[in-house]
């Protein structure tokens, strides 16, 4: 176990990587890059992670971590209450608030650009995020179904439909233009009418 000035040490190294990382990508990250911004020796940050490579994936993963609370809100999902449209309403715009955050984003086009590198990195980050977090929102959309609020065949597939609706037009936006912050109207709509055409097809 560390001690504490060896884990705030830790804590600078890593945060010091994410944003050279995210600035400059992974090819273009050097280890006295990150020792330079984490104010510590290049041999100080290779005692905390051996390279670079382990340093990445270490950055990636532990941001699937960021997403517990997602998660959470997505299994506190109130299914005995009859304002349906509005309780998911708000969980849009949570999610919305969530996956459109400009670190987030970021990070994403960098797990992206690196993905013919790291392959399975890229598979487990996508394994323990979103795909965890859609396989939570399934089984809150079977106790809707199981209620009779909503009604359902494949709820994985409903859950890819109700997330597509709201984060097609941001996260495209933002993947393709490095426009990364969006309206808070603009969340709102999305988040509404998303949840619209989504009930228009299940409910």
């Amino acid at each position: 176990m560390m001690d504490s000035r060896s884990a705030r040490k830790h804590e600078a190294i890593l945060e010091a990587a994410t944003s050279v990382f995210l600035d400059k990508g992974y090819a273009g990250t050097s280890m006295d890059d990150i020792a330079k911004l984490a104010a510590v020796s290049k041999q100080t940050v290779y005692k905390h992670f051996s390279d670079k490579e382990k340093l990445f994936a270490d950055i990636v993963l532990a941001t699937t971590d960021r997403l517990d609370t997602t998660i959470d809100l997505l299994a506190d999902f109130p299914t005995d209450d009859a304002n349906l449209e509005e309780n998911l309403t708000r969980l849009a715009r949570q999610l919305l608030t969530a996956l459109t955050d400009p670190r987030v984003i970021q990070l994403r086009r960098l797990i992206i650009a690196n993905a013919d590198v790291f392959p399975d990195l890229g598979t487990e980050w996508y394994e323990r995020g979103f795909q965890r977090g859609l396989a939570t929102l399934a089984a809150t959309f079977q106790r809707l179904a199981d209620q009779g609020l909503l009604h359902i065949d494949d709820t994985l597939l409903a859950a890819n439909h109700f997330s597509g609706l709201l984060l097609w037009i941001p996260v495209n936006q933002a993947m393709f233009t490095g426009r990364s912050r969006h309206a808070d109207v603009d969340l709102d709509r999305y988040a509404a009418v998303g949840v619209r055409v989504f009930l228009a097809a299940y409910r």
